[in-house]
């Protein structure tokens, strides 16, 4: 898919990138499902949060919603080059960024290996950048580890996770690892979307195979 002769299913160089600007887009204060949480830091003691991208995000937002022990979810922008960039923007694969979901989570309840299982069951990570129909860099999958351990815990998941796609025939998994950077927050209209839109648009669909996370490497 190209937009004014640009294909959208190459990454943007950063100087290639939009400018964006300096100011955030302020999102909401509360949850629209979860208790009217908020949707920004600061979180409660022993919160933690986590950064994924599954394609659409209104579709990978709810699939995080209703997981026990989240305690709040936010849709953004994450890993491009454009400061506080508009969806419009984004989706002209002149930023960078791929559509993507701030987790916040009691580990107590549900663990970093937890959101994992989640993440890699709620999409196909082996599309590159696309998630179905969902065409352009917005779509790639994506895993954004904000320590060490997340880290571990990530590339443990993707070796255990592509054991089972080889033995299912399937793709190599595309998944960007990376450090978190910058998330910006999406405009309020995407803030729990399908909650606001029940029967709206959601592109996701998973591999149909389960996702080993926990079990040991060799197993």
């Amino acid at each position: 898919m190209a937009l004014f002769g640009r294909d959208k299913s190459r990454m943007v160089t950063p100087d290639g990138s939009l400018p964006g600007r300096p100011e955030p887009i302020v999102a909401p204060l509360g949850h629209a499902v979860l208790d009217g949480h908020p949707l920004t830091p600061p979180f409660p003691d022993g919160v933690r949060t986590a950064v994924f991208a599954m394609g659409c995000f209104w579709g990978a937002e709810r699939t995080f919603w209703r997981l026990p022990g989240v305690y709040s979810t936010a849709v953004g922008y994450t890993a491009g080059y454009t400061p506080n960039p508009t969806y419009e923007e984004v989706c002209s694969g002149r930023t960078g960024h791929t559509e993507a979901v701030l987790v916040a989570y009691d580990p107590a309840v549900a663990g970093f290996e937890a959101l994992l299982k989640v993440f890699w069951e709620g999409h196909d990570p082996t599309q590159g950048m696309r998630q179905g129909n969902d065409l352009g860099t917005q779509y790639r999958s994506g895993a954004y580890y904000a320590d060490d351990a997340q880290k571990a815990a990530i590339e443990e998941s993707v070796a255990g996770y592509q054991r089972e796609l080889d033995r299912a025939g399937l793709g190599v998994i595309t998944t960007e690892v990376a450090l978190a950077g910058p998330f910006y927050y999406a405009e309020d209209y995407h803030q729990q979307y399908l909650e606001k839109v029940p029967n709206g648009y959601c592109g996701l669909g998973g591999t149909g195979v389960s996702c080993p996370v926990g079990l040991a490497l060799d197993e």
